[in-house]
């Protein structure tokens, strides 16, 4: 899907994009807040940029960001070394090398003894062999990589500091933006068939994506239609007039720098290609990680729902059993009023049931007199009338714990990888996990609960708890008495606060669609949202964590809508 989309020709736009907010600009913080992806701060035209550079396997990409991002407590190798050569320095030049999915910035700076210097940073966007690569300009030589190539893994090119930088094998394709119709028709074989491949075999920078869009534009492609679809979009990309549409299929969704009208589905145009990409991406990356960093969690929690859902039909079929006691009552109190017709030996007793006059006849055991088989039975009913209750609390016990660990799996599948952590912790609290032991004689500090922030249209604060601990946080200790709680009803989801006591209607949906989004009904339409004073929420003594009750609640029904949780998000 990356590959379709981030080709050659959305390298070129995104280069030209970059160019005019970045170029000039100075790089004054590096951050790389995980282990495949960079975030520069860059100071250009009057205003500061987020520059997100990601050379992760999946979601490889260069683009302008609002997206906030949790910096490491300590700096990796890579970007303490960017940090020693980029920082402070000018972005003089961004660029495309060739229609390659290859972008370089040239940064010029100064070292530790004030000699200026010429760096380039290449961003090399190829799906799982994507890289970020500083290299020393004078001297073409790798000063180092996110990712390390030896010799071993690829002969053509060593990507390890000290090794000269060595582009990618050439494949020798033709230049689209130097195309004519005539090249086009000496280059396609209109009786192969297969056209869309023929142009990407013969042209550099085309995908399969963009390949399909010339071809559905030609119609019924001919000599004339082919060479003039082709050179109008061409044209558009060349002279930046593009337009950044995404596509939501029934499928998947798609990006790109022209409207694909081949798909069929919803489009949305954004006002640059950036923001395209921030909103394409939106929790993708993120979700990736949390999928690595929770898998053992998502694990563990699926085994507890199974768990408890196979202990309840055990339980039940226990009480099923439990329901025969009256009947055991009945055959103790039978073989008493006819203890003269009944004798040791005797293997069964056939006496009329004095309550509806039908015959009944009850196993004996012969080793026993009459009188023990009736205290026999008197036993069983005493035993089987205690395991009711036992066995009905056993279940309220286990139906508790399936809404408790449903719950956590919905909060697991919105988690960021800051809440996985809290969700990891919440779990050994509460015995389910082993605790991790402390290194040394330091203690474990209880990390700062830090909830997500969001603005309604008219500035009212809303506040979202994405774990228990968020919630309980969020709810017991956070919000005031009049504030305004809201929970999805009867379904697992966040706690979401307004900080008024009055809202508006519009800022009491908007608080509605983060509930909604924020839940098991993220995915659903006409979501019921309730909503109540924070005075009105309890929490049980002795309940699970993020658990609450609450009364004199209103409800509202909404349909999740990503657009505006993006929206409403504060960086």
């Amino acid at each position: 899907m990356l590959a379709m989309s981030f080709d050659g020709m959305f390298t070129y736009a995104i280069t030209e994009e970059l160019k005019r907010d970045l170029e000039n600009g100075r790089i004054s913080k590096i951050h790389q807040p995980y282990k495949n992806e960079l975030i520069f701060i860059i100071r250009a035209n009057g205003g500061n940029h987020r520059l997100l550079l990601s050379a992760h396997p999946s979601y490889a990409r260069i683009h302008l960001t609002t997206e906030s991002y949790e910096n490491p407590s300590e700096p990796p190798m890579f970007c303490m070394l960017l940090r020693k050569h980029l920082e402070g320095g000018v972005i003089e030049k961004i660029g495309q090398i060739e229609l390659e999915r290859i972008l370089y910035i040239d940064v010029k700076g100064r070292n530790e003894i004030g000699d200026v210097t010429y760096k380039r940073l290449i961003i090399e966007i190829m799906g799982r062999h994507s890289n970020i690569i500083l290299i020393d300009r004078d001297r073409n030589m790798i000063q180092d990589s996110i990712k390390h190539i030896s010799p071993a893994v690829n002969r053509h090119r060593t990507i390890m500091p000290g090794q000269e930088y060595v582009l990618p094998p050439e494949q020798n394709k033709l230049n689209p933006f130097e195309a004519t119709e005539e090249t086009i028709l000496r280059k396609v074989d209109f009786n192969s068939g297969k056209l869309d491949q023929q142009l990407m075999q013969q042209f550099a920078g085309i995908s399969p994506l963009f390949a399909k869009e010339i071809l559905f534009r030609a119609g019924l492609a001919s000599r004339i239609s082919l060479p003039e679809s082709f050179l109008k979009l061409v044209s558009e990309i060349k002279n930046n007039e593009i337009s950044a549409s995404m596509i939501e299929t029934s499928d998947k969704d798609y990006f790109y720098i022209v409207p694909l009208t081949h798909l069929n589905g919803t489009s949305k145009v954004f006002p640059s290609i950036s923001e395209m990409l921030d909103r394409y991406y939106y929790g993708k990356a993120a979700r990736d990680r949390v999928k690595q960093q929770g898998n053992d969690l998502e694990r563990f929690v699926q085994n507890e729902l199974k768990k408890n859902k196979t202990k309840i039909k055990k339980l039940q079929a226990t009480l099923k059993d439990a329901e025969k006691a009256e009947k055991y009552k009945l055959r103790g109190e039978l073989i008493t009023a006819n203890m003269y017709a009944i004798k040791r030996g005797d293997k069964t007793a056939d006496v009329i049931n004095y309550y509806d006059g039908e015959m009944v006849s009850i196993t004996l055991n012969p080793q026993k007199t009459p009188s023990e088989n009736a205290q026999a039975y008197f036993q069983k009913y005493n035993k089987a009338k205690k395991s009711v209750a036992f066995v009905e609390e056993q279940i309220r016990l286990a139906e508790n714990e399936i809404l408790y660990f449903e719950n956590v799996f919905q909060q697991i599948e919105s988690a960021s990888p800051k809440d996985i952590e809290e969700i990891r912790e919440e779990l050994m609290d509460g015995g389910y996990l082993k605790k991790k032991q402390a290194k040394g004689n330091k203690k474990n500090k209880p990390a700062k609960i830090i909830l997500e922030k969001y603005a309604a249209t008219d500035g009212t604060e809303i506040l979202v708890g994405k774990n228990n601990k968020q919630n309980d946080y969020l709810t017991n200790k956070t919000a005031a008495r009049d504030d305004i709680w809201l929970h999805t009803k009867d379904i697992p989801g966040s706690h979401v606060v307004i900080r008024s006591q009055e809202p508006s209607e519009e800022t009491i949906l908007e608080a509605a669609n983060l509930a909604a989004y924020f839940s098991k009904a993220k995915g659903s339409s006409s979501v019921p949202v309730d909503f109540t004073k924070i005075r009105n929420v309890k929490k049980p003594n002795g309940s699970k964590p993020g658990f609450v009750i609450y009364d004199n609640q209103q409800t509202v029904y909404v349909t999740p809508d990503p657009d505006l949780v993006i929206k409403l998000r504060k960086a």
